[in-house]
């Protein structure tokens, strides 16, 4: 076997020969766990599609940003960190819809005023 392979084993004391293992002091360790809690949201395919689609002011590029670099944090086990990141992506997808819906609405108000005649040279 390599030396590098070899595992080390870690420091010991023998005991004195006058002490037996009955009269050293006992503990117990008690782990507690906290119940599971489903991870934070990254957005990332909302992200994904609002970059496509409806990419207003680049938007859909910032959001697609902070849904990866919310992933990247609950791949590392900073929850925290991650639900900021995802509720941020989460808050520039929402806008960019409204954006983009209020820009459908204008557009379909001024084709429809422009068919109607409304607005005649």
């Amino acid at each position: 076997r390599a030396p590098a392979m070899q595992q080390s084993l870690p420091p010991y004391e023998v005991l004195p020969a006058e002490v037996s293992m009955e009269e050293m002091p006992r503990s117990t360790t008690v782990m507690l766990e906290e119940p599971p809690r489903p991870p934070p949201r990254d957005h990332l395919v909302w992200s994904l599609f609002t970059t496509l689609y409806g990419n207003f002011c680049c938007l859909g590029l910032l959001a697609f940003v902070f849904s990866v670099k919310s992933r990247d944090r609950k791949v590392l086990g900073d929850y925290s960190g991650a639900l900021s990141y995802g509720s941020t992506a989460k808050c520039l997808n929402i806008t960019a819809l409204v954006i983009n819906l209020v820009i459908v609405v204008i557009v379909i108000i001024v084709v429809s005023l422009v068919v109607s005649g409304v607005f005649r040279h």
